[in-house]
């Protein structure tokens, strides 16, 4: 549904510096009716001298400042009428109604909530949001303009809530599996997708939207580390296990080919076991040195 801002033409706005010279123009003449009908004594001035103050007084109420990034919404009798978003000094209908409203962009950083993700995990998440009005008749009449910031914060965390419920927080047996601690860019950009989704009835355009802060929920935080640190000890000794059965089949292929000794089936199992234990041990082998024979 296009906005009815879009749509909307702003007519019968003038410059307000050549409105001053009608006012003080008004203001002379206004003075000058009063003053001549005192002198003389004239009483059928003094009606229509109050009706020139009265206009005077609903001109001067017409001038309108517009600083940059700002912008005006206009009603007249609870008509919307549109838009002014030009930058300066204007005069225009009295009568009309002008809301003040800011187009600067602005940030929330909203508070870290627990959320469950998708393997039911309970985790903290926060994140970082840049908006800003882009729809001025749909910010000033779709919800309470006076809740901007409350609206905006209800509608992210929704927005994370979801999110956050679609990934898991990690996982270290699929690596390529997105995850919220790894997913990066593309968790925000799925992020931003859904707060502009749920901000968009407001006219609000997000800008930026980016997780800043993710952990686990303190109840499980210990295990969690602990399950991650095991799985980090499981993944190294795997690398650890392979690199020794390649240094241990080249060593048994060097040893044969360049003729250094010649070993039964006997002597290449516990040449083996020797060497795997040597590369795979935690702290370093202490060396007995066999002076008599080989066996």
């Amino acid at each position: 549904m296009e906005s009815k801002e879009k749509i909307k033409t702003m007519t019968g706005i003038n410059n307000g510096f050549l409105h001053i010279l009608i006012n003080l123009a008004l203001l002379a003449v206004t003075l000058g009716l009063m003053i001549y009908g005192i002198a003389y004594e004239i009483g059928w001035t003094a009606p229509l001298d109050a009706l020139l103050w009265c206009l005077w007084a609903l001109h001067l109420g017409g001038f309108m400042v517009i600083q940059p990034n700002h912008a005006r919404v206009l009603t007249f009798f609870g008509r919307y009428v549109g838009t002014v978003r030009q930058n300066g000094f204007f005069w225009l209908n009295p009568l009309y109604t002008k809301k003040k409203i800011s187009l600067r962009a602005d940030n929330m950083d909203v508070e870290p909530i627990k959320v469950n993700d998708r393997n039911g995990n309970p985790i903290m998440i926060g994140l970082v949001l840049v908006w800003k009005v882009e729809d001025t008749y749909r910010a000033c009449f779709d919800v309470e303009a006076s809740s901007y910031n409350s609206f905006v914060a209800v509608q992210s965390d929704s927005a994370l809530r979801k999110v956050a419920s679609l990934y898991a927080y990690d996982n270290l047996e699929d690596l390529n599996e997105v995850t919220l601690r790894n997913g990066g860019d593309e968790i925000n950009r799925r992020l931003e997708a859904e707060i502009r989704k749920h901000l968009e009835i407001a006219g609000i355009e997000v800008i930026e939207a980016r997780i800043n802060y993710l952990a686990y929920a303190q109840e499980i935080a210990s295990v969690m580390l602990k399950r991650q640190q095991a799985e980090a000890i499981i993944a190294a000794r795997e690398k650890i296990v392979e690199g020794a059965v390649s240094m241990v089949d080249m060593a048994l292929k060097k040893l044969t080919a360049d003729h250094v000794v010649d070993m039964d089936e006997e002597r290449k199992a516990a040449m083996v076991s020797n060497l795997m234990v040597v590369l795979c041990g935690d702290e370093g082998p202490s060396p007995v040195i066999n002076t008599g024979s080989l066996y």
